[in-house]
């Protein structure tokens, strides 16, 4: 398993690190990602530790807290110290006027939460789940770099911020000496490359590294969709449980790519979510591609991404399949590349 740098910090992390949203289905949001309960929970992370990934990522919110829990107990009696965990709050836990946000108060009952639920002392990357426009940036940065400087959290990680939201929190950092943000987990897809725009442009200035959810689109690009084909019934699009709207995927570019995929796929001899998932290993600032499963079949085919590498006409080929017009001030800036340089793909 190759290990890439996590942003500024010094922290390893493998290219493939396993999500457990699927763990639970404590509700019916989540029943459509998957329902993986204790036996099974550990037969997948001794399958991703036996293939050398040991970063887990989850949520206070997922399923409620019975996602942390059921990691807590698939790890429990393991060597913490060879283990990466991380977990996120902000969105709505539980009861009461003070159950969402990143607050000081927010945050600290939180922590303690996931801590228990997991059954750690420490947590090794812990993300501001979304931003909270409410709470002054300074109470949540403070906060969380008590966390470090307490030992309860090794690193703080942002989630789903708008480019303004990261260098923001990134200056006041700066500004307090405060420990900074070095990661940000995004969406970042072949059918949603928005992340290119300015959130990479972004991280590749600052040095945060990139933590990839949804790499397949919610099952999109996991071989299943065909043009002109039913849906299908088994995914979470059509049960219900997609985190990746329907409105923000453009059909008629969608099996575009779909059609390029399978041309790679039939070049390369692998499938179509691995092709997906390598081509988002050949992008810019992407530490950590988030991969889940429902089930060990699952499991098994991602973790064939690794290993190889799409050459630069296959990966042109799908850009080419992919690109949307970006909306303003993109498609503004982009008109004098001599002054906005975009990253560099090949």
């Amino acid at each position: 398993m190759e290990f890439r740098q996590l942003g500024a910090s010094g922290l390893q992390v493998p290219v493939l690190s396993f999500g457990t949203a699927t763990f639970g289905g404590g509700n019916d949001f989540f029943k459509a990602w998957g329902s993986t309960q204790g036996e099974e929970a550990k037969r997948l992370i001794d399958i991703c530790l036996d293939a050398g990934i040991n970063f887990f990522d989850t949520a206070d919110v997922y399923s409620d807290g019975l996602a942390e829990d059921l990691l807590g107990r698939a790890i429990a009696g393991r060597q913490r110290d060879r283990l990466i965990l991380s977990t996120k709050s902000t969105f709505t836990f539980g009861e009461g006027p003070n159950n969402q946000g990143s607050s000081r108060f927010h945050i600290l009952r939180q922590i303690e939460g996931s801590l228990k639920r997991l059954g750690t002392d420490y947590i090794d990357v812990y993300h501001m789940h979304g931003f909270d426009g409410n709470t002054p940036v300074e109470e949540t940065l403070s906060t969380l770099d008590h966390l470090v400087q307490s030992g309860k959290v090794r690193y703080i990680a942002a989630s789903n911020f708008s480019g303004w939201h990261l260098m923001k929190s990134l200056g006041i950092s700066e500004k307090y000496g405060w420990s900074r943000y070095v990661a940000h987990q995004v969406y970042y897809s072949l059918a949603n490359r928005e992340y290119e725009w300015e959130l990479m442009p972004l991280a590749l200035d600052q040095k945060v590294g990139g933590i990839i959810w949804s790499p397949l689109a919610a099952g999109r690009l996991g071989g299943k969709y065909r043009r002109n084909q039913p849906l299908p019934p088994e995914g979470r699009v059509a049960q219900g449980g997609s985190p990746v709207p329907e409105m923000v995927v453009n059909e008629n570019v969608f099996y575009n790519i779909i059609d390029a995929l399978d041309e790679v796929a039939e070049e390369t001899g692998k499938t179509v979510a691995q092709v997906s998932l390598n081509w988002l290993l050949q992008r810019p600032t992407v530490s950590s591609i988030i991969i889940g499963a429902r089930n060990e079949a699952q499991l098994l085919q991602n973790l064939e991404a690794v290993g190889w590498q799409l050459t630069t006409e296959q990966v042109k080929k799908l850009d080419a399949a992919s690109e949307l017009p970006p909306i303003y001030p993109y498609w503004h800036q982009r008109q004098n590349l001599t002054l906005n340089p975009p990253p560099v793909f090949y």
